[in-house]
């Protein structure tokens, strides 16, 4: 894409800049405000700004995406004053690589599809005593039955395919062998580490299907759009496809008369249910500053793979309390504020989400509740 789209004369690239702020004029975006590589301020009007920025898998400790997929877009839109939704449904993927010091690489579910097996310490399968579905179950159901069973054993989980034709095995996934080699691991015949990680965002800034979102002049596409088409969980592979539908419905949607984007009839506001979670149980903590190590920490561990309301409301509290004094005047502290709002948000969705759905898990209310939840639910700041 990138060598596709630097050969166009019409497209200009700014390399290493961090937007800092949505330029917002009568709940119009008008353009961008950003910092260059050098640390210096400067603003680009636009008729319309696109919001292309991924993913928020470093909001956790355990993450597949890369180190750049922050939420910035998010935390962009909602200090802007634009609509989110659905941020409580974070896809954890079962099977990332889990070895000290290497990247938490993706293990497919295609290679449990071609018959791999989870296996404990000792050796054995477990899956089936989760669910029936045993190794090909859904990924959230794996996931957690992963970290159940390390709780339980005490020890690792290993993927092995050590049973299939070896040849096979490598012709059939030769990126996954290589890499897998490149840290001395053969994939056909070692057990492969492997545990969950943070990997896709159902939720994310509120659009409609041209991707508008509900300010004038602001688009939204790929991962950090909450379109409505994953639900409250999403297939395998299929992000890519909601990318480039959207980024060129957006493209098109771009060049015509601007008009925000109208709530869907299946998405309701938060405020308009009441639904102000807040981490009441731990009112009265001294503000103080996180850092991105210990916000990622606290995440995986309140609002990760298994959520209550004592967890979700420490998080909530206690990031509450950190965004009071964070500060902006810096590259650092503007990134780590955005970190902080997009973590918060998260954390608060889930706490006010008293039901399990999807990719959201509360051990304290585990069935799923259509009469009260089935439904988007949005937030804004103002």
């Amino acid at each position: 894409m990138w060598e596709r789209a630097r050969a166009l004369p019409s497209i200009a690239t700014i390399d290493h800049a961090l937007v800092t702020e949505l330029v917002v004029e009568e709940r119009r975006v008008t353009g961008v405000r950003y910092v260059d590589a050098a640390g210096v301020s400067h603003e680009v009007r636009a008729a319309a700004t696109l919001l292309a920025t991924g993913g928020a898998g470093q909001v956790f400790r355990e993450t597949t995406n890369p180190v750049v997929a922050t939420g910035d877009g998010i935390a962009l839109a909602y200090d802007a004053g634009a609509r989110v939704a659905d941020l409580e449904f974070i896809q954890f993927h079962p099977t990332a690589l889990d070895v000290a010091g290497a990247p938490r690489f993706l293990i497919s579910e295609a290679l449990r599809g071609e018959g791999a097996r989870l296996i404990n310490a000792r050796g054995d399968a477990f899956m089936s005593a989760y669910d029936p579905a045993g190794d090909l179950a859904p990924r959230d159901v794996v996931a957690r039955g992963i970290a159940r069973e390390v709780e339980r054993t005490g020890g690792p989980v290993h993927l092995t395919l050590y049973h299939l034709d070896p040849d096979y095995v490598t012709k059939r996934f030769p990126t996954i062998a290589a890499t897998l080699r490149d840290i001395g691991l053969d994939l056909a015949r070692d057990p492969i580490p492997v545990g969950p990680a943070a990997h896709y965002i159902m939720g994310g800034v509120d659009t409609d299907d041209w991707g508008r979102t509900s300010l004038d002049g602001l688009f939204a596409a790929g991962e950090v759009a909450c379109t409505g088409v994953h639900g409250a969980n999403r297939l395998a592979s299929n992000s890519l496809l909601e990318g480039l539908v959207f980024g060129a419905r957006a493209a098109v949607a771009m060049q015509e008369p601007l008009q925000a984007a109208s709530l869907k009839p299946d998405r309701v506001g938060a405020r308009d249910l009441g639904l102000a979670a807040t981490g009441s149980g731990l009112r009265g903590l001294s503000p103080q500053p996180l850092s991105p190590v210990a916000i990622r920490d606290l995440m995986w561990r309140r609002a990760g793979l298994f959520r209550d309301r004592a967890g979700l409301e420490e998080a909530v509290a206690t990031l509450e309390a950190a965004s009071a004094v964070v500060r902006s005047d810096t590259q650092d502290g503007r990134s780590l504020r955005r970190l902080t709002t997009v973590s918060r948000l998260i954390a608060r969705a889930a706490l006010r989400r008293e039901e399990s759905r999807g990719a959201h898990f509360r051990a304290d209310f585990p069935a799923r509740d259509d009469w009260h939840w089935q439904r988007h639910i949005v937030d804004t700041l103002r």
